[in-house]
Formats: structure tokens, sequence, C-alpha cells
């Protein structure tokens, strides 16, 4: 991970700077520890604590404030994670606007936000760097119940490959992660839903829910392949390959029950 360039030009850390928005808890806070561990230093943005700077990423203002605070205290950050995202269940007719602005505010512009301004630092400095957003595998599946979630996503997934092409002649690389089901405060209370976790656990190939770390593990690796942008990896344990069909469960269920 070391950068060589970077700490020449900023002279403040000898540490490759990492930015990680939403990096208080769940896969923020995994990534967080993951990149601390490979020799970061990672400056955390959120509204809840831990973190480095109190930032709401849906406000351009803070946006740009924390990270010109950053620049000024530690130097330009070469990689930067967007992990900040929120959920409002509902239904298309139902849902009230408000509720679908906050989530695109947050997941969407939030994440745009927070790229621009860090490629803005790192264009000024002359110095490449790579980026990964969290998307969601709720980007190219439909659920109900969740639209504003899942319209959100897909637009990160767009962002990402706009940006890869913008920023690539500047040598910034921008790349997505897309976890599929992980046990983060996100859930909230699906977990509790009788048979919901069992159902998940059987059309997933690896045999179980995600975990933080998993994502995180995605994360580092892909924010270090130097030949790979705008790209989008599902880090999802093979669910999102399960055909909704599955002629072949169906029947292994019903057996299952005659037993």
């Amino acid at each position: 991970m070391p950068d060589t360039r970077v700490t020449k030009l900023c002279g403040m850390t000898r540490e490759p700077v990492a930015l990680v928005s939403g990096g208080a808890s769940g896969i923020g806070a995994a990534v967080t520890a993951r990149l601390r561990a490979a020799g970061a230093h990672v400056v955390v943005l959120d509204v809840n604590e831990p973190h480095d700077y109190r930032c709401d990423v849906s406000d351009p203002a803070a946006v740009d404030a924390a990270v010109a605070a950053i620049l000024g205290s530690v130097g330009v950050p070469t990689r930067v994670v967007t992990c900040a995202g929120i959920a409002r269940a509902g239904m298309l007719l139902d849902q009230p606007p408000i509720d679908f602005r906050q989530v695109f505010d947050v997941n969407l512009v939030g994440t745009w936000l927070v790229l621009r301004a860090a490629a803005r630092a790192m264009v000024d400095a002359n110095v490449g760097g790579s980026m990964v957003a969290i998307s969601s595998i709720s980007g190219t599946l439909a659920d109900r119940n969740a639209a504003a979630y899942c319209v959100s996503k897909a637009g990160v997934d767009m962002l990402v490959r706009v940006a890869a092409q913008e920023w690539g002649p500047y040598g910034i690389r921008v790349n997505a992660v897309g976890p599929g089901v992980t046990q983060t405060p996100l859930l909230g209370n699906a977990a509790a839903l009788p048979g919901w976790v069992e159902g998940l656990t059987e059309r997933t190939a690896l045999g179980r829910l995600g975990e933080p770390d998993d994502i995180a593990q995605a994360v580092a690796g892909l924010l270090e392949l130097d030949w790979v942008t705008g790209q989008v990896l599902y880090a999802d344990g093979g669910i999102s390959q399960h055909s909704p069909v599955d002629s072949y469960g169906t029947a292994l269920r019903a057996r299952r029950t005659r037993t």
C-alpha cells in the first residue's frame, strides 16, 4: 500500500493517507481496521462516533470542509472508501418523498460528494489514487419495499463508471464493491423474520450470511489492483447468482417437509 509520492509531497505523515466515510460502524469500521492493519493512516468521516471528523456526507459544505481539514493535518488521501449509507423501507405507491430523497442524498449524492472532494485534492496535488464505493447487489436485483435503496445503489454503480472515465487520465482508479446480505446494523429487524436467515443461507453458495470483514477484505484488495477501474465487484458469497426459479431448491424443501 505505501505510496512514496504522497509521503514526499505532503510531508505530514509517513503512512499513506486513507479516507473512509461511514467508518464508525458496520462495513466502514471493518474497512477502517483493515486499512490501518495494512499501514495506512485512516481518517474517518461519520455522523456517529467514533470518527475523526463529524461529517454529514449529504452536505456539500461539510464534505469540502472535512477534506480541507484532512489536507491541512495529514495530507492528500490516496485511498478513499465511501461506506456511508442508509435505508428506508417503503413501497413505491406509499413511500413519502422525503424518505426517498434522504436515501438518495446519503447513498448516491453523498458518495459523489466525497469522491469528488478527494479527487480534486489528488488532481491538485498531481498524485493518483484509488477509490472504492460501497454499492450493493440491490443495485441490480429488484427488491420490493426497498426501491429507494435499490435505485440509489444502481446510481452508485454508474457513478463509479463515469468517474473512472473522467478521472482515469489523472491516475485515479474508481471501483465499487457490491455486498450481499451482510450482518450490520443496516439489516434492522429483518433477521428476526421467521425463516429469513435460513432461506438466505440456503440460497448462498458459500452457505452463510456475510460479515463486515468479508466486505472489507474485498475493498482492501480492490483498492490495490492497478489495472482495474470502473468495475463493480460483488462480494456476496454467491447469492446474486441464484435463480429465483430454483426448481431444485423447491423440490428439496418439499422432500424435507415430507420427511
